[in-house]
């Protein structure tokens, strides 16, 4: 079985869809507290729970498999556009450094879509370049939740993945679309009653006559935009983000038989596609939780990914793990 090592692991959605793949995750690393909260209460493999800056490669077993869904901020559209300018750009050569250390036959990287043109998609290059320098051979492809992943979410992220050998990289191809079979209905409960802190009121929402009146159907789901609320009419939700916990615009709104709600943050994690055994922490504040959700990744279409991976992996048969020398080229 292939072993895999986790870098900027969150609560885990990418370990796991590999694990759903047939793979052996056996290290993971990640600074959030609270995150590591979730990650180690549905995986059991070691988590070193710290900044990225502070792992030195011997602390890694050796692997095939090295990921890494690095902190997207400064790559988001909706952040500051700062790329590579920015402490948490800079990351992506902390996940460099390793890979030249554990040189793993696959490196396996997720962000956001915006990442492929950010600064005129040199920020992009570079980071493609700083692995081709190693001698990696990459593809990368960019893929909607709704489309790859069976989710009802607007959710488009890059998808990078890095093969030490080149028979690995032409053995292996992207997965294509797949109906959207799973509709709102199925990760979100609207007929059932949750906990009051869920529902809008009119004595605590100061704008709670423009929900009223917006906000009527169960088929979609709506958003407040500042001063309007905004319906989705595509079906799907749009894609969550890591401060709908927070208020604003940002959190999502559905109608349902005991009022207008926003999502559990369990119901976000079943937009992620998470399994529905995925546990949730009762000791840890719902802004976190919300938090978590919307950072993470959507599992159905990393397992599909890394399904491929393992079968351009087994396909191989005359795969020969280079030495250190050939992966030691200076950054």
């Amino acid at each position: 079985m292939y072993t895999l090592a986790g870098l900027f692991g969150g609560v885990g959605g990418i370990e796991l869809g590999f694990e759903q793949a047939g793979f052996n995750v056996i290290w993971a690393n990640e600074i959030d507290q609270k995150a590591s909260i979730t990650y180690q209460l549905n995986h059991r493999h070691e988590l070193r729970v710290d900044d990225i800056h502070n792992v030195e490669p011997n602390e890694l077993p050796d692997i095939d498999v090295l990921t890494g869904g690095f902190p997207c901020q400064a790559f988001s559209v909706a952040g500051y556009r700062k790329g590579f300018d920015d402490d948490r750009g800079n990351l992506f050569f902390e996940i460099l450094r390793l890979v030249i250390a554990k040189k793993p036959r696959v490196v396996f990287l997720e962000n956001v879509k915006n990442l492929v043109g950010h600064d005129n998609g040199n920020t992009f290059r570079v980071i493609k370049e700083a692995l081709e320098s190693h001698g990696y051979h990459i593809k990368d492809k960019v893929l909607n939740g709704c489309e790859y992943g069976n989710v009802p979410q607007n959710r488009e992220r890059i998808y990078v993945v890095a093969f030490a050998d080149r028979a690995d990289f032409e053995k292996f191809e992207f997965p294509g679309p797949i109906p959207l079979t799973k509709r709102l209905d199925d990760v979100i409960d609207f007929e059932n009653k949750v906990d009051d802190r869920f529902y809008y009121k009119p004595e605590k929402c100061i704008f709670y006559d423009e929900l009223e009146k917006n906000i009527t159907s169960k088929d979609t789901i709506y958003q407040w935009r500042r001063k309007y609320v905004r319906e989705n009419k595509s079906g799907v939700c749009p894609t969550l983000t890591a401060n709908m916990g927070t208020g604003g615009h940002n959190v999502p709104l559905i109608y349902t038989d005991y009022g207008i709600r926003k999502l559990t943050p369990k119901e976000c994690f079943n937009i992620q596609g998470y399994p529905e055994n995925f546990k949730l922490p009762d000791d840890v504040a719902m802004s976190h939780l919300y938090k978590q959700a919307g950072n993470s990744v959507v599992v159905p279409v990393v397992q599909r990914i890394a399904k491929n991976i393992k079968m351009a992996l087994d396909a191989n048969e005359n795969y020969k793990k280079r030495d250190k020398s050939q992966l030691s080229l200076p950054i």
